[in-house]
This record gives structure tokens, sequence and C-alpha cells, in this order.
């Protein structure tokens, strides 16, 4: 009986195989019967030179697909050539002419006309009822069109999604990805791009870029130089003229303006014959039309400024340009393929992929900057580039379409990584304050402190530093039990210890391998070890003035700073550097070792051994050693002040008696302050950061003296550095704890 069973379940097993394979033939030929209806809507001249090629394609197998188009967007407008005029050349049916554009010149006018795209949409989706809607890139427009579809129920093919440009064009192309049900990329990065925003890799077709198809065979036409001519003049030749093409930055506009200036002024200035095409719709190209007008562009005799040029002549003036300038994503993409030379101004296009024939200038701030690119750029050829398709494109999208199964649900998939399993939480758990111990080894006095996220010093803990190694390690353990134990009741969660110290320091190793002589017995120490053993937290240690920069990183004026350094002025000189937002430590670890920067051949004695540092210029111990030196041959105190006898001479006297107008106290204080901006210009010349900051006790009285040597011997382009001072109380403690806040809270360090 069971084997009469088994037979009779594998013989059904077998009909229903056959019977589903049966009906996924009988679909096929019905779809083969019932041509597969495909809308196309283009919004403007750029998205239909990528579009044309495919509708090109269907167009050419009527006994497949049924072609719908739709036009809308500034392909109506007037003021933009109204370019649906090409489409209708090409013998193109329009089905739906849909006016979406509100006038005006601000991100309102764009939001409006999506709006106004919403409201006419449904009608013309609903009696056209496609089975695909095929959505270009990244404009408004677009996001209208895809919108619209992915609430009634159409499926969506995007292009070019999955790509990065550096503006809200990222925002708006990413929108429409999510929305979209398939997507056709033009490069593996794109595709890339979109299987980690969670799409379904099978619905992802590697084209690459339609106009592509056209591009490549561009050189073969024989009339070039008639497009040349009719365009620029009779005396213009192949390689001798610019194009121009510069849109607004939504994001910018106010930037993208001056930039779209700068540029025709140098342009004007270059002296060649120049094609200028009118920005795209966005907001503020209006105004860049009344700059172009401002300067009269449209009557100088070497431009020409128009508003369209049909693609397939425009893609013969590019290709045999011997520049093209501006924004446009024609320059990073379509240039390409022809080697020609493209100076990319500006962020619009900041992310794309680019051939080697693409020079950005990003910081497009000066006429000369682009006069100079110019200079670099013009009449040179480069190799062509494929990095946006290879002449198959509108093939493989067809096949694409064509395998789209349209039984499938039509509720899209997401395809999300595996994440951890999320476990409840305690709520007193919840609410505790992420928090660190942060330990300052100083040369007089050992402080720990309880430090939050937000570098609040919670509690803090301050003792004499003992002399000898042992007696060091078991106050830090004494005092930083003491804080664990005081944590618990302050609701503070102790992620780990932090420790700054003086000297050179080992980070990956935690070990001290040799400190100032304020810190005697302190050499080759592991302080990591003994600490986390006992504490059963993790250790970093640092020096202190790394430490510094790391809380002016994170707490102070350098957040957000990707390159600055940062100079600790007390009773030594140390610092440390932040570069590309890294923390530089150096090959053997004495990285920013700033105070021991010579500043002179014959200067006085400093405690590395060294003649003429910083430190021993600048420092409170070389300060010291002057005032003591003034108050031996009476030449300390002026009226106003007064030293007892038990009162020992410090930097604070010598400070006080050049403010009572002591001017051998100015004299030393002058030499201090000169000796401290000589070293910091030499840093502004070795590593050019955007930022100095000062910190520590001596950092306010230093701060004009460092400003004035920068602006009289540092070089011009150095001259503008910025020179601030730390408003931070404890930035040692605060870098010790941050060293474990970033790291714990998985940032970078």
């Amino acid at each position: 009986m069971p084997q009469s069973v088994q037979v009779r379940n594998t013989h059904e097993l077998y009909y229903l195989r056959t019977q589903k394979a049966q009906q996924k033939m009988e679909r096929s030929e019905k779809r083969l019967k019932e041509r597969l209806r495909v809308c196309v809507a283009t919004c403007n001249r750029a998205d239909y030179s990528k579009l044309a090629p495919i509708m090109f394609g269907i167009k050419s197998h009527p006994e497949i697909f049924d072609l719908e188009v739709v036009v809308l967007g500034s392909h109506l407008i007037d003021d933009y050539g109204n370019t649906f005029r090409m489409i209708e050349q090409d013998e193109f049916d329009i089905s739906s002419k849909l006016h979406t554009i509100v006038r005006g010149e601000d991100e309102a006018a764009m939001v409006e006309s999506v709006g106004l795209a919403l409201v006419k949409l449904p009608d013309v989706l609903q009696r056209l009822a496609p089975d695909i809607l095929l959505v270009h890139g990244d404009r408004f427009d677009a996001l209208a069109l895809a919108t619209a579809a992915a609430l009634m129920n159409i499926r969506i093919l995007h292009l070019e999604g999955g790509e990065v440009s550096g503006t809200i064009d990222d925002s708006i192309r990413h929108a429409i990805s999510k929305l979209a049900h398939y997507h056709a990329v033009c490069t593996r990065s794109a595709e890339r791009h979109l299987i980690s925003m969670c799409e379904d890799h099978s619905h992802i077709l590697l084209a690459g870029c339609p106009s592509y198809d056209k591009l490549l065979s561009a050189h073969e036409r024989d009339d070039y130089t008639d497009i040349i001519k009719s365009w620029l003049g009779d005396d213009v030749k192949e390689q001798d003229y610019i194009v121009a093409l510069q849109h607004p930055v939504t994001t910018d506009i106010k930037n993208s303006i001056k930039i779209y200036e700068l540029m025709l002024d140098a342009l004007i200035s270059f002296n060649k014959r120049t094609l200028v095409l009118f920005p795209n719709i966005d907001a503020g190209s209006k105004e860049m039309v009344r700059v172009m007008r401002r300067k009269g562009i449209e009557q100088h005799p070497n431009f020409r400024a128009v508003k369209h040029v049909p693609f397939d002549q425009f893609i013969q003036l590019v290709a045999h340009a011997g520049c093209m300038i501006g924004n446009s994503s024609c320059g990073v993409r379509e240039a390409g393929a022809f080697g020609t030379p493209v100076i990319n101004l500006g962020s619009r296009q900041t992310g794309r992929e680019t051939g080697e024939n693409v020079l950005h200038v990003r910081d497009a701030d000066t006429h000369n900057k682009i006069y100079h690119a110019l200079e670099l750029q013009f009449g040179k050829r480069y190799p062509c580039s494929k990095i946006y398709g290879d002449g198959n494109a509108v093939q493989r999208i067809l096949k694409f379409m064509q395998s789209i199964d349209l039984s499938e649900p039509l509720q899209k998939k997401f395809c999300f990584p595996p994440v951890k399993e999320c476990f409840s939480q305690d709520i007193d758990h919840i609410l505790e304050t992420q928090s660190a111990l942060a330990v300052d080894l100083g040369g007089t006095n050992l402080r720990v402190a309880i430090v939050s996220m937000k570098g609040k010093v919670v509690k803090k803990y301050v003792q004499l530093n003992p002399k000898t190694f042992e007696e060091r390690i078991e106050l830090i353990l004494t005092m930083c039990k003491q804080a664990m134990a005081d944590a618990v009741h302050l609701n503070c969660r102790i992620l780990g210890v932090g420790v700054s110290t003086g000297g050179r320091v080992n980070p990956q190793d935690g070990i001290v391998l040799h400190s100032t002589k304020l810190i005697n017995e302190w050499s080759s120490v592991d302080i990591r070890t003994p600490l986390s053993s006992a504490l059963h937290l993790p250790v970093w240690v640092d020096n202190d003035g790394n430490c510094a920069a790391l809380a002016e990183r994170k707490f102070g004026h350098g957040k957000g700073m990707e390159n600055f350094v940062t100079i600790i002025t007390g009773t030594g000189i140390g610092g440390g550097i932040i570069q590309h937002n890294e923390l530089i430590h150096g090959s053997t670890f004495c990285a920013a070792e700033l105070g021991h920067i010579v500043v002179s051949l014959e200067g006085p004695e400093c405690m590395c051994g060294s003649h003429g540092c910083i430190e021993a210029y600048s420092s409170g111990l070389a300060l010291q050693r002057e005032a003591k030196r003034l108050h031996d041959e009476d030449l300390l105190l002026v009226e106003g002040m007064t030293l007892n006898n038990k009162e020992q001479v410090n930097a604070i006297h010598l400070i006080n008696a050049a403010h009572l107008g002591n001017s051998k106290a100015e004299s030393v204080l002058h030499t201090a302050g000169t000796a401290l901006g000589l070293g910091i210009v030499n840093i502004l010349h070795m590593i050019n950061p955007s930022l100095v900051i000062l910190s520590g006790v001596l950092a306010a009285h230093y701060e004009n003296p460092v400003r004035q040597v920068i602006s009289q011997r540092a070089l011009l382009s150095a001259q503008g550095t910025k020179v601030m001072v730390s408003e931070l109380e404890d930035p040692a403690l605060l870098g010790a704890a941050s060293m474990v806040l970033d790291y714990t809270t998985r940032r970078t360090y």
C-alpha cells in the first residue's frame, strides 16, 4: 500500500510539472500574438538622445512591440526650442503632449511642475494602459512619471539608474530606482550600486548607454565639416572651436551662476569660436541666461548661442571640437567616446565615472583657473573610452523587455542583506549614557574623567603623579575603579579606557616607547595590558598632542574639517596632524613632534638635547626660564607687580610684566611668538592644512603673533589659513575619550 501511494505521488508530480511547462509555453505563444505595449515618456532633449535609439529599435519590430510615445516637460517650451518637433521629424507618432512645466526660476517651480505632471499623467496612463513604461535618468519630470506609474500598477523599466553624479540628481535618480521594477544600467559600478540598494539582481540588465550605439559610428559621417560650418561659421576648422554647456546646480544655485559667469569670462579671454547651448530648465537657468545676455554673448563675434541642436548633429560638433566645457553629463559620458578633451566645472558631475579626457575643476572660483584649464585641454586628443557602452545596448534592452514575465506578481521585492538578530534591551540599559574613562598622565598631576558621548566631563578625579612606574599604574587602577563604581550611580555605561601621555607612543600596541623628562621611568612601558587585564575593558593609548587633535576633530573646531593641525602650548610644545580625516602617526610614531621643529641654528638648548627648537623658545618652561633670568637680574618686576619670597617665578609673571609695559618681558614674548609662528609657517608649507588650532594655557597669548608671522613669512597661497584658539577645556581628556567613543561606536580611528 505505501509503495502504490508513492508511485501515484510520483506520477502526479510528473503530471503537474508537465502541465506547468505547457502553461508557460502557452503564455509565451500568447505574448507573441499579443504585442508588448511599451510606453516611452520623454521630458527633454537630453533624455530623448538616450531613448531615441530604443524607440527606433521598438519601431523596427512591430510584430513584437506596440510603441506609445508621451512627451512632456521642456520639450513643449518655446524657450528651450520646442524640441518635440525633432521627435515628429524622426517620424514617431506622439500619443500625448502634456504641458507640465510651471514657469518660474526657483525650487518651488520645480516642485509645482512635479505636482502638475502628477495631476495630468493618470488619465494618459489609464488610456494607454502600457505593459511597461520606460523612464530615463534623474530629472524631476521622470520622478513624476515613475510615481504615477508605480501607484497605477504599471511596470517601470528605469534607464541609467545606480549612477552617482554628486547633486540633487542623485536623490531623484535613486528614488526612481526604488519605484522601478526593472533596470537597464550603463556600467558595472552602477549595477553594484543598485544591488547594494537592495534591488533584485535578476531584474538588472548591464546594457550600456543606448546613445553609444550611435556614437561609436559617428566618425563614419562625411558631412561633419558642413555641420560645423552651419553652426559656427564657414571659417571655423575642425578641433579649433569649443562647445560650452553649463546647467544650474539646484542645491547651490548662487555658486553655479558665479561659475557660469567665470566660465564665460574665461571663454571671452581665450578668444576661440564657441558654441554656447542654453542651460536646462532647472531653478537658476533664467538667471544664467541673463548673465549670458548681460555679457553680450549672443552678439559677440566669437560666440554662437543656441537653444537646441539636434542630437545627431550635436555629437558631430562634440566629436570634432577642440574642447568641451561645462557641467553637462555629455562631457563626462558621450565625449569620452571620441576622445574629445573636456573641462568639467563644479560639483554637478563629481561622482561620475570618467575617462582620462576629463579635467575636473571642482573649485572653479577664479577666471584664471578656468582659463588655465582651457590652455591645458584645448586641441588635445585622448584615447576613445567605452566606459559607458560598446554599441550593443539597444539590442540587449529589447531582448530584456521580451523576457519580462507579465504574469509575475507586480509587487517588487527587495533583496536585503542579512543582519544580526535584534535582542530586546532593558529600559535602564537603553537610558544609560555611553561614556569613556579618560586618563591624562601629566608631568605633575594624574587625571581621570568619565566623559560622555557628547564630550561632557561627567566627573573628574585628580591626584599628584607618583614618581615610580609601579605607583603610577597602581594609582591609575585605583582611580579608574573608583570612576567605574561612580559611573553606575551616574547612569553611565563605560565602553573603554583612553590614555593620553607625553612622549612617543606606539598606539597599535599601547606602549610608551619613551616619554619626556617630566615623567621619569616611563620608557618602553606597556600601559594597555595591565589596565585592560585589571579593568576588563579595551584600552587605547596615544600621545597627548595626538589626543588634542582627536578632541578637536570630535568635539572642537576640527569637527567636519578634513585637514588641520593642533598645536599644544603648555609646559612643552606638542601637537597632532589630521590629514584626510586621519590622524598621522608616522613610521616610527614621532609624527607631529611639532615642538622640536628647529627655527634657529644658534638657539637655546631644548630638553630634547638639540638647540633652537620651538619648545626652547615658546613653551611654558622656556618662558619660566626667561622669567627667572630677568628676575635674577632685577629686570622682571615693574610697578603694579609683587612677588613674595616663597612664590616661584613662572611664565604667568613674565606675561603680566609684559602687559604692564616691561620692555624686556615684551621682547621675550615677541621672540617666543615669532618662533612659534615660524614653526607653524613651516608646517603650512609642508602639509598645507586648512586650519591651525592653538590649544593649551598659552594659546590666547600666541594667537595674534602667530597670525602676524604667517601674514609676513608664509607663501601667498598659505596666508589665508585660519588660526583659531581651542575652546575645549580638557583637550587631553576629551581626546583620550574620543579614541574609545569613536572605535566602540564603529567610527573610524
